[in-house]
């Protein structure tokens, strides 16, 4: 199934304007989640909104939104009254200005999107906006609303889309003062940078997505496999950090023990979800293309 698009609206360059469609460029429905369950019952734990002072349930159409002034005072505000306060964004992404894409501080960055025609029109408009942007060498600096709230947005070109990545305004950014004062002035000497560099070296590679793999997702499906086939769990051994002595010594260690990047060696992929790799529910059987590898086979079955 497609995603549905988080935001539909419009894209603008002063007098271009182009229907588009906002959608997440990234998901974590693939990671293993959990429900909370009675652990007497096995049955799952269910949520109520309740009236702090009165402990009553509260019905949903009796919710509205306050924000707090003191310890028992808030200001009540209506759907409607946040609708009345829309801004224009909230339909349109107006391109502001052009900046460099190394002028944008990496903490700044949220999360990245897709932008895409919204329908069969506009797409002259658009493939002009993208391709304006890419012969710039620039980024796009716009503004959208998205849960209610304006957000800053950089577009760039991503082959025949545009990549919109949602940015932090300077008061959510802390200054890196309060953490960095402290930090002693410490004076490295040539001979354990030349140590360091080597080791550098020796770890280099090209940035390869394909080869991360999700080692805590993977335990969790041991844990989960393990349980369901009625294995004794028991605790893995953690590793200790050792006390260095003798920094040179332990850059020389180091490098001893490094051994280049294997160039052949392919991990397996996990991009079509650790979800995969789960027991098979009982009873079910698993897909024909699994029938190989049956703990592999696609299938959960829920808490509760």
């Amino acid at each position: 199934m497609a995603p549905r698009a988080n935001w539909k609206g419009f894209l603008r360059l002063s007098l271009v304007t182009c229907p588009v469609a906002l959608y997440p460029a990234t998901s974590d429905s693939e990671k293993i989640s959990f429900n909370q369950i009675n652990k007497n019952t096995g049955h799952r734990i269910k949520y109520m909104k309740v009236d702090a002072d009165t402990g009553e349930e509260v019905a949903s159409e009796d919710i509205t939104k306050g924000y707090k002034v003191d310890t028992d005072t808030y200001i009540e505000v209506s759907k409607d009254e946040l609708e009345n306060i829309a801004l224009e964004s909230t339909r349109t992404i107006d391109i502001d200005e052009f900046v460099p894409k190394s002028d944008i501080d990496p903490r700044y960055l949220i999360r990245p999107y897709y932008l895409v025609p919204d329908g069969k029109v506009g797409h002259d408009a658009f493939a002009v906006i993208r391709e304006t942007i890419r012969s710039m060498d620039k980024v796009a600096i716009g503004r959208v609303v998205l849960t209610n709230r304006e957000h800053i947005i950089s577009l760039e070109p991503l082959d025949k889309g545009l990549m919109g990545t949602l940015l932090r305004y300077p008061y959510e950014v802390r200054s890196e003062k309060e953490y960095f004062d402290e930090i002693q002035d410490v004076k490295v000497t040539k001979d354990m940078l030349d140590l360091a560099k080597h080791i550098v070296n020796q770890k280099a590679a090209d940035f390869d997505p394909e080869k991360f793999e999700d080692h805590y997702e993977e335990a969790l499906t041991e844990l989960i496999n393990a349980k369901r086939s009625g294995k004794t769990i028991t605790a893995k051994a953690r590793p200790r950090g050792e006390n260095v002595v003798d920094l040179m010594d332990a850059l020389k260690k180091s490098i001893a023990s490094e051994a280049p990047p294997s160039k052949g060696k392919k991990p397996r992929k996990a991009a079509a979800g650790q979800k995969e790799m789960l027991l098979p529910i009982e009873g079910k059987k698993p897909a024909a293309k699994k029938a190989a590898k049956p703990e592999r086979a696609t299938g959960r079955r829920k808490a509760g």
